[in-house]
């Protein structure tokens, strides 16, 4: 499914759930973004994003506001579609706060507001849902994602998209970068590096791509939707076939704010006071030099590496370039 109309069905969905009463198409076309003017593309592109709503289990209701209506019209129940009261324990609260922490850039989140500010402009209820209550219709949501990898968001496209993709690619050991042709099967994240799995044209076999050995630009090689998954294809046990985890052989010190790094501190070897008030000294393990340096700027100024000297310059390195 591509980008476009991804955000078109989100606005469509926002709009059915933001009213009380039904929506008739025109309604929905002047108040959803992404729609054509002419009147056979629009009923044609409606009709799909009808169908594609059903089969994505969205409870869409077809009815009319008065018996003399002559057009039908559409809206979602919130009822219907809202999950109910969830109750987590803290544990399960943790799990999904460190989940939502993997997002950093907004995707769609202006398709939703977009299509709540044309509503509302066309005059068309946006309050609560058909409890009466006075809660606003729809929350900001705004699900981002963050990868230190350029590579990230075309394959990530890629794989959505089920188009073949090319790239120069420098393997373990060689010196110059290899052009690879790739149909990617999905992008996964491994002892906190980033892979993409599928099946290598030129060598006629499956592959395991790490993302941060990819250099220059990822390139789209042929039309959308011509890329096949082979059926049982797990791109998460290749890719565990592929990298075994590795050997933490190294040792950090780290000078960690108090209260902050939790991470570091979950899997530190050991955590005592600095002499400095509100700061401790955390050392842990580590493997690769370039992942833990990503890992230890994203804490910013509340982790300061102080050994070795080639993890501290790395870091350093790239909390100038986010500076720069």
């Amino acid at each position: 499914m591509s980008r476009r109309k991804t955000e078109r069905l989100l606005g469509l969905v926002v709009c059915l759930l933001s009213t009380r009463r039904y929506l008739t198409a025109e309604q929905v076309r002047r108040a959803v973004p992404g729609y054509p003017e002419a009147d056979d593309l629009f009923k044609r592109m409606f009709e799909r994003d009808k169908e594609d709503l059903r089969e994505l289990g969205v409870p869409l209701e077809t009815g009319v506001n008065h018996p003399f209506d002559d057009d039908p019209g559409y809206r979602i129940r919130r009822q219907a579609y809202e999950l109910p009261e969830l109750r987590l324990e803290a544990d399960e609260a943790a799990v999904l706060g460190l989940a939502a922490r993997v997002w950093s850039r907004a995707e769609l989140a202006g398709a939703a507001a977009g299509a709540l500010l044309k509503l509302r402009a066309a005059g068309i209820d946006a309050a609560g849902a058909d409890s009466g209550d006075d809660r606003p219709a729809a929350r900001g949501i705004e699900p981002r994602l963050g990868t230190p990898e350029p590579a990230f968001a075309p394959l990530w496209e890629a794989v959505k998209d089920r188009r073949p993709v090319a790239f120069s690619y420098r393997a373990a050991g060689r010196s110059e970068p290899q052009r690879r042709e790739l149909e990617p099967w999905g992008v996964v994240n491994r002892h906190g590096r980033w892979y993409v799995a599928g099946w290598d044209r030129a060598r006629g076999a499956t592959r395991v791509f790490r993302l941060g050995r990819i250099a220059g630009q990822v390139k789209f090689c042929g039309p959308p939707g011509s890329v096949t998954v082979p059926d049982g294809a797990d791109v998460r046990e290749l890719v565990r076939d592929w990298d075994s985890a590795p050997a933490q052989d190294r040792t950090a010190a780290l000078k960690v704010r108090s209260g902050k790094g939790l991470g570091l501190r979950r899997n530190a070897v050991s955590v005592r006071p600095d002499d400095a008030d509100g700061w401790d000294v955390v050392t842990t393990r580590f493997a690769d030099v370039g992942w833990f340096a990503d890992y230890a700027a994203w804490f910013g100024a509340d982790v300061v590496v102080l050994d070795p000297p080639d993890l501290r310059e790395a870091v350093i390195a790239r909390l100038k370039g986010v500076l720069a």
